[in-house]
């Protein structure tokens, strides 16, 4: 599930294999041209490609002009982040 709101993604759920596309293709859309903060707070569940959806969003918001942030990033979607070396490029909140 995700909620939006101005300024602010926030997800309930898996970020699995099973949901990757649908929420690709959701948090796109919701996109805009200003700066986004992705709350992962309520997410349940995490495998690798939680790691393409956080990058397709990036990429789209940067195509629009925009940015995204996480917070409350998982712990096991860091580790997943560093066991393949784009832990630098997860744009996450100090």
């Amino acid at each position: 599930m995700m909620r939006i709101s101005a300024g602010r993604m926030e997800l309930e759920g898996p970020m699995t294999f099973a949901t990757a596309r649908a929420l690709s293709e959701q948090g796109a859309a919701a996109l805009g041209p200003g700066a986004c903060v992705i709350d992962l707070a309520g997410v349940s569940d995490i495998d690798s490609s939680a790691l393409a959806v956080l990058f397709a969003w990036a990429r789209a918001a940067a195509s629009r002009g925009g940015s995204i942030t996480l917070a409350h990033v998982p712990a096991n979607l860091s580790s997943l982040a560093e066991l393949y070396g784009v832990s630098d490029l997860l744009p996450a909140a100090a």
